[in-house]
């Protein structure tokens, strides 16, 4: 862990032990607690990388319908590493100039979240199923083709009005 997710870990134990609770943690009560006591003190950058969050945000919430009815997301984003930055570009799918090539890469890189996704879902399963051995074991099934073709269904046939 880097020194920053230290500094980060160390404050979410702090506000545990003082505030206490329920066991449960809102990030942004833990953010507003570390600001106020003086724990965390953003810089430019990181005042400027919570607004590119906000517009990445509206960004992934724009949905158009198309003239089928289908709901769609416009904007796509492909993330990729400029020294050691992870940055995203995004492109909107209505735009002429933006490239095919980007909205592959962008396709197939949200394939690989969804991939990891489930890897790790079922990993979370596996392990909570371990430890609680004497309750019946949850199951979490991965093919998701049915729940898309039922998703589709209300969809087939509709126009747009």
């Amino acid at each position: 862990m880097s020194a920053y997710g230290n500094q980060v870990k160390a404050y979410i134990e702090r506000y545990q032990s003082e505030i206490g609770g329920d066991g449960l943690l809102d990030p942004h009560a833990v953010a507003e607690w570390a600001y106020r006591n003086g724990l965390h003190k953003p810089s430019v950058r990181t005042v400027v990388d919570a607004i590119a969050s906000d517009v990445s945000q509206y960004f992934r919430e724009e949905y158009r319908t198309d003239e089928n009815g289908q709901r769609y997301r416009a904007k796509h984003a492909v993330r990729f590493k400029k020294g050691d930055r992870t940055m995203s570009l995004w492109a909107d799918m209505d735009d002429e100039k933006a490239p095919r090539s980007h909205f592959v890469k962008s396709f197939g890189q949200r394939r690989q979240q969804i991939v990891g996704d489930c890897f790790q879902l079922k990993t979370d399963v596996d392990v909570y199923n371990g430890k609680n051995q004497d309750k019946d074991p949850i199951q979490v099934p991965l093919n998701f083709t049915l729940d898309v073709e039922e998703l589709q269904l209300p969809l087939k046939g509709k126009k747009a009005a």
